[in-house]
């Protein structure tokens, strides 16, 4: 792994995986790229507004919210694709390649099950938020409609796990994600 992300996912599953896997990873980049983007934007123009015209944007603590909810739940659906979750590795690493890979398999899954369970907990208080009728007070539209991204970045990130089970499965490899071999590069030193 680099520290530079690749600009464009080929997706290392067979068939109509790949296809889903290759999907998903373009659409979490540009959700990503414009949403980092616009937070920069909004961000900018309210300092421009505070600073030159003597007054904030109403609506950027708004939109820099809903942003960062975006961002938040778009990015461990990334992260996951990438191998870039955190891992306490430290008992796992001594275990034999045959060893580790059942064990990465039995955290995908367990993983991938929570955040199944998760997307289902967030759609119910999604629905209780929504019971409420709350909006908005500046941009005036509901509040609910913000937290549609929880159960969709949490879907992916499940989803994600899930294939990364199935990659562990038919490979001889250990794999932290579809396309991200488990081990340390070398550049890597324990300080």
């Amino acid at each position: 792994m680099s520290d530079d992300a690749p600009l464009d996912h080929d997706s290392s599953l067979p068939g109509f995986l790949g296809t889903i896997d290759n999907g998903i990873a373009r659409i979490e980049a540009i959700i990503l790229a414009l949403g980092v983007l616009l937070m920069a934007l909004n961000t900018v123009a309210n300092v421009v507004g505070r600073f030159v015209l003597g007054e904030s944007l109403h609506f950027s603590e708004e939109v820099n919210r809903i942003l960062i909810i975006l961002i938040t739940f778009a990015g461990i659906g990334y992260a996951a694709r990438h191998g870039r979750h955190i891992r306490m590795s430290a008992l796992y690493d001594v275990f034999p390649a045959q060893a580790r890979r059942v064990m990465m398999v039995i955290i995908s899954f367990v993983t991938a099950a929570v955040m199944f369970f998760l997307c289902w907990y967030s759609v119910s208080y999604i629905h209780s938020v929504y019971a409420t009728g709350r909006v908005l007070p500046t941009l005036g539209f509901p509040i609910y409609i913000i937290y549609l991204w929880v159960p969709v970045g949490l879907a992916v990130t499940g989803i994600q796990y899930l294939m990364t089970a199935i990659k562990n499965i038919v490979s001889r490899d250990v794999y932290l994600s579809t396309s991200v071999l488990d081990g340390y590069e070398e550049q890597e030193r324990e300080v």
